[in-house]
Parts: structure tokens; C-alpha cells; sequence
């Protein structure tokens, strides 16, 4: 028996690759295929069963362009209902794989389609559990996504019957895959551990621990982040289906001169710049917004632009495929093209560009006290409460789309997040709105807790 995760940093999203005596099965996969279908060539495998644990709302899934290039069989647990050919498990009905067995195990509640997947060793023991989103190291799956007309309160409930009745009556020796990791939105407290097992769950989760249903249903429909939107689609993609993964990327990789892409950008089109922070503060094209492929590029991307947007990019030099496949992932897939040579061509063809200030942490109060700068926390709620500068205003990024407004865009602007990424998103997006002075810190609040610890003021509740 061989089980290997695949991670997906930027999404924080694990697949699963099991395999044994030759056949195999791959657990919620990322849309590319390839990485599968290597994997099962190396070790000289046939991908038997594509199993998916509910439909997915935060990543666009791999399942279809799998089966279709294997053979393989879709499995969804009951409750589902997709618009292809798939074929749905009955609760407790056994898959087998080689020497092996897998059991479909519903635990509704995420979703009401949600399950696991229970592997039974060769020897017949329970030996690890595919929790999907139904169950995180140190958290739950969040059960205010795709509930139809159920009230998430009413999910929280069959959450916390699947857990008590199907997951904590596991041996606490069990295995725990779950299907994403910390930074990961389909949840509020999730560990960065890979995986887990059901003990030390048992001990540590706050969800497990609490065995009062009410008391329950309290704690995990409270303090929920707001979901992006681009969560909504996705769902919609994975349950109806999609244009294939090697189609898209084909479709949306389109070389720009300069001259051609100015002309694009008369229309309604949002220029998305990939590159860095620091070198898009240095020179980037007007109204663009920063969204790094070096950060949680995907995330931000569903959550401050609209999925059905026409997307002209901008990226290092080398990095266009790899930009145009990070938004397919996630349903993005109406890019116009990209600037061929980067903003290297931009500045040679003499075009207009901007810049953002970016500030050093050490820098930051003479700034304040003599340029009038006013400050912009972009962190979310949790980061404030346990450190801020003193008489900084809070917006936290996923919800500048809609809050911007609430600030003057004649005030100046001294933007800071945990270390320089979102904040730099904040000040692109601002200026991309009409915003005048806008400043990101450099290294953002860990810089200032160590060059600058006379700003941050005490502990505060939020």
C-alpha cells in the first residue's frame, strides 16, 4: 500500500494519491492532471476511481479531465448530484483497490454531499481517514458554503452528528488526511500539520471536544470569515462541469506587444501585475492591480477581482504559463493576453507608468509626524487583536472591494499588513480606484514590532 499527498501551497489544498498492487485511487484532485498521471506512470499504475469529497467551492477540481484521460470512475458520496457521468456511492459502500479497501463514509454537514473515505490496510485494520473539508487538524469545514436552502445552523447540526457518530467513533489510532492546511478559507482555525489522527483530534480540536450539540452549532457558525466570492462559481463548475484544463490554458495564453496591448486595454479589462511587491512598487502600468504569484495568488485574485472579468497580465518574464494556470485552477479563465517582455518592454516603449512609495519600518513615524500620513491596517480580524499601531483604521483586504469607500482618497495612506504582500495589494487596488497617496511598509508589522515597537499599541478585543 503507498499513499502520497500532493499539496497545493497556494491554496493550501491537498490531494491524494493511494495506490495499491498496481491500481490506484486519487482523492480530490487539482485541476491539472498531470501531476496524477505522472505519478501513476512512474510507479507503473492504473488510476482506478477519481473520488471527490463534495463539490468543491475553493478550487475548480481535477476529476473530469482525469477520469476522461484514465477511464477512471468518478465517485461522489450520496447527495450528489453532478451534471456528468459519475457514479454515486451508497453510506458505508466499499471501493477496492488492489489489496485494499476504501469505504464511502457520508458525513454531510460542509456540504450535504460531504464524505470520507476510510482505507482499510491490506490486513483488513482501519488504518487513515480522507476527511475532504469535513475535518481539518484543529478545525472543521465551515458550513456556511452551498447549503441551498438550509440555514447554516441547520448544516452545523448534521456536522456535528457525522463527527460524533462517524468520525470520533474511529479508532484514535486512525490516520487523518484533510483536505486543506492553514491559509486555507474553508475554514477559521486551520493547523499548518498535513496530517493528524483521530486521538490527537480528540484532545486538541475545539470542535471535537465539545460533545453539546448546541453548544456546538454556537462555536462553529461564529466568527466565520467572509467567503469570496469567486467560491460560488467554482461550486457551480465542479457540480455542472468544465472545459477541459489543456484547452483553457491553450485558450488564454496570448503574446501582447506593447502596442497591441494598450489597444486591449481600451475596453473593459482588469490589468492584473504578478509580479512581486517591491518590483511592481518600483514602475507598473496605471491601474493595475498587484496580486504576486509569490503569495496566496489565488486567493486574493477570487477575492478582489470578479471571476467573469477579462484579465490582461502582466508577469516576470517566464512566468506567463504559470500565471494563466494558477487562475484556471480557481475558474479564472478569460485572460485576454500578457504583456510579452514585461514592463522591461513597457519602459523601453516609453509608456506612462506609476510607482507606490514603499516605506521602511524605521521610517514609518517621522512619515506620519511629518507628512500627515494616516494608517490602513489590511490584516484580518485575529492579527489586529494581538498587535496594531496605535490609531490605524481597519479594513481587512478580502473586504476593501466593498469598504474602500468608508476612507478619504484624498488622505494619505500608509498601508501595512503582517509582511508587505496584502498591503501592497491594498495600495494597487486603492490607486487602481482613484486613490492619490498611498504608501505600503516594508516588512509590515513584524518589521515594526522589531525597528519601530513605539507604534504598536497594546492587546485590544475585537
Amino acid at each position: 500500500m503507498y499513499i502520497q499527498q500532493i499539496y497545493t501551497n497556494c491554496l493550501a489544498h491537498a490531494a491524494y494519491y493511494i495506490e495499491s498492487d498496481k491500481e490506484a485511487m486519487v482523492i480530490d484532485p487539482m485541476r491539472n492532471p498531470e501531476p496524477y498521471l505522472k505519478l501513476a506512470h512512474e510507479r507503473g499504475a492504473t488510476i482506478k476511481y477519481v473520488g471527490e469529497t463534495h463539490f468543491h467551492a475553493d478550487f475548480v477540481s481535477g476529476h473530469i479531465d482525469l477520469a476522461n484521460a484514465t477511464g477512471a470512475t468518478i465517485v461522489f458520496g450520496p447527495r450528489a448530484t453532478p451534471g456528468y457521468k459519475a457514479y454515486i456511492a451508497e453510506d458505508g459502500e466499499v471501493l477496492h483497490i488492489g489489496k485494499v479497501k476504501i469505504e464511502v463514509l457520508h458525513t454531510p454537514g460542509h456540504t450535504l454531499e460531504s464524505v470520507c473515505f476510510l482505507l482499510y490496510n491490506d490486513t483488513g485494520e482501519k488504518h487513515a481517514v480522507f476527511t475532504g473539508d469535513t475535518l481539518f487538524a484543529g478545525d472543521v469545514g465551515r458550513p456556511d458554503l452551498l447549503s441551498g436552502n438550509l440555514q447554516k445552523e441547520e448544516l452545523a447540526a448534521m456536522l456535528f452528528d457525522s463527527l460524533q457518530n462517524r468520525i470520533k467513533t474511529l479508532p484514535d489510532e486512525t490516520i487523518v488526511y484533510p483536505g486543506h492546511g492553514a491559509g486555507s478559507a474553508c475554514g477559521k482555525n486551520i493547523s499548518s500539520k498535513s496530517s493528524t489522527t483521530i486521538g490527537e483530534e480528540k484532545r486538541s480540536n475545539y470542535a471535537l471536544i465539545i460533545n453539546d450539540k448546541d453548544e456546538f452549532i454556537a462555536a462553529v457558525t461564529s466568527d466565520l470569515p467572509v467567503p469570496p466570492a469567486y467560491f460560488f462559481k467554482d461550486a457551480f463548475i465542479n457540480k455542472n462541469g468544465y472545459e477541459s484544463y489543456e484547452d483553457v490554458v491553450k485558450k488564454n495564453i496570448n503574446a501582447l506587444s506593447v502596442k497591441e496591448f494598450k489597444n486591449v486595454m481600451q475596453h473593459d479589462v482588469v490589468v492584473l501585475d504578478t509580479r512581486n511587491p517591491m518590483d511592481f512598487a518600483a514602475g507598473f502600468i496605471e491601474g493595475a492591480i498587484n496580486i504576486g504569484l509569490n503569495g496566496d495568488f489565488a486567493v486574493w485574485v477570487g477575492t478582489l477581482i470578479n471571476s467573469d472579468a477579462e484579465l490582461l497580465l502582466v508577469t516576470e518574464v517566464g512566468k506567463e504559463i504559470e500565471a494563466v494556470e494558477r487562475l484556471a485552477r480557481i475558474g479564472f479563465e478569460k485572460v485576454s493576453g500578457y504583456l510579452q517582455g514585461g514592463m522591461t518592454a513597457w519602459f523601453a516603449a516609453n509608456m506612462r507608468y506609476d510607482k507606490i512609495l514603499t516605506v521602511a519600518s524605521n521610517d514609518c513615524e517621522s512619515l506620519i509626524a511629518t507628512e500627515n500620513y494616516e494608517l490602513l491596517d489590511v490584516r484580518n480580524r485575529r492579527e489586529v487583536a494581538k498587535n496594531r499601531v496605535a490609531g490605524s483604521v481597519h479594513i481587512p483586504l478580502n473586504l476593501l472591494t466593498t469598504q474602500y469607500t468608508t476612507v478619504d482618497q484624498n488622505t494619505k495612506w500608509l498601508i501595512y499588513c503582517a509582511g508587505g504582500y496584502r498591503s501592497m495589494i491594498a495600495a494597487s487596488y486603492l490607486k487602481s480606484k482613484g486613490f492619490h497617496f498611498v504608501a505600503s511598509v516594508e516588512g509590515g508589522i513584524k518589521d515594526l514590532l522589531v525597528h519601530a515597537p513605539q507604534l504598536i499599541a497594546e492587546e485590544i478585543d475585537m
